[in-house]
């Protein structure tokens, strides 16, 4: 009988305090969204911005270019592997070291959108925010990325690298002479990883607002569907 009671009571409190997305002013619903886009963002950054961030998550691991995967088995029939694995590496490393400065300019930005789209976006799907963030900010953002990827590039010789593998494949008659800048390449699969990594985050704020230890965001996502 005193479960019962118990249970009883845990639902009238939780009716209680149960509000429907309308009820939210658009103060507590700008709020909710920007603090979940902080946080997700912050976390992402956390994540990709370290040693094999990039290089040891398969969901963001940056490849080969396009066009030289194609000549990667040929060369390591070759014995010529190594060039693709350090090229590789070097990549992974270089979107690692430019991830982190990014995180001043990613909360910079959060911080400033208006409430207008905020309901709107709460109840679009799983990766809205992530979405929308990412169409008001990747091109700030790569202006941003791609001087340090520049820079990490120098320092790592990865220019280099890439000229020694790309002409090494050349020989073989199989890449095409004008080959995608690699620095360019690097800054836009650095981005593609950032932005996949917050609408993981994302999901996961939306999934449980409840875990995130908010109250805010508890409010705010748990008022969804209501």
């Amino acid at each position: 009988m005193r479960k019962i009671l118990v249970s009883l009571l845990l639902v009238f409190t939780a009716s209680a305090h149960a509000i429907s997305l309308a009820d939210l002013s658009n103060r507590d619903a700008a709020a909710g969204l920007k603090q979940a886009l902080v946080k997700g963002a912050g976390n992402a950054v956390g994540k990709l911005g370290k040693v094999d961030g990039f290089l040891g998550n398969p969901q963001v691991k940056i490849p080969l270019p396009d066009s030289l995967q194609q000549v990667d088995g040929l060369l390591r029939r070759f014995g010529q592997g190594r060039y693709a694995d350090e090229l590789v590496t070097t990549m992974n490393r270089a979107a690692e070291a430019a991830v982190p400065q990014a995180r001043a300019l990613l909360i910079k930005t959060v911080k400033g959108m208006s409430v207008q789209d905020a309901k709107g976006i709460l109840t679009g799907g799983d990766t809205a925010a992530t979405e929308y963030f990412r169409s008001k900010t990747a091109q700030p953002l790569a202006e941003k990325f791609l001087p340090i990827v520049q820079k990490q590039t120098a320092r790592l010789g990865l220019a280099q690298k890439y000229d020694q593998f790309a002409g090494k494949a050349s020989r073989f008659g199989l890449v095409d002479e004008n080959q995608a800048n690699i620095e360019q390449y690097v800054t836009q699969k650095a981005l593609d990883g950032l932005f996949l990594m917050m609408a993981e985050e994302e999901k996961a704020i939306r999934a449980d607002p409840v875990g995130q230890g908010s109250k805010l965001l508890s409010k705010v996502f748990g008022a969804i569907g209501k």
